[in-house]
């Protein structure tokens, strides 16, 4: 069964155009790795909550956009063999490719797919 990595983080809303050059040279790095897609969407309607909410969750600034990604891969094997080799890319790395956000708000994980209709 396929499995989904996502991702949640606070992109500078100036940055929208260097973030989507970002993403879009990261993908090429995952999908050589083993990823089938990578999706990025930018926010566009994402209230802010009372309890919890997505901006609440990476510390959203008001010069900064929600934005909701993820990673779709063939299995969880493919995925930790795929992220590992992602990681250690020269392409990935932020001291020569900066991500153009602040990665310590981001949050992320693995999921299993128990529905795909």
């Amino acid at each position: 069964m396929s499995y989904v990595d996502g991702f949640v983080a606070a992109v500078p809303t100036v940055n929208k155009e260097i973030y989507k050059q970002h993403a879009i040279a990261a993908a090429v790095v995952f999908k050589e790795h083993g990823a089938l897609k990578l999706v990025e969407c930018w926010g566009d309607d994402v209230p802010e909550g009372k309890i919890t909410s997505f901006p609440m969750a990476v510390k959203c600034q008001d010069d900064e956009t929600v934005v909701f990604s993820w990673i779709l891969w063939p299995s969880r094997k493919v995925r930790d063999e795929g992220m590992k080799k992602a990681m250690s890319d020269p392409r990935l790395q932020f001291d020569t490719n900066p991500m153009p956000f602040d990665g310590k708000r981001m949050i992320y994980g693995g999921f299993d797919i128990i529905v795909d209709e």
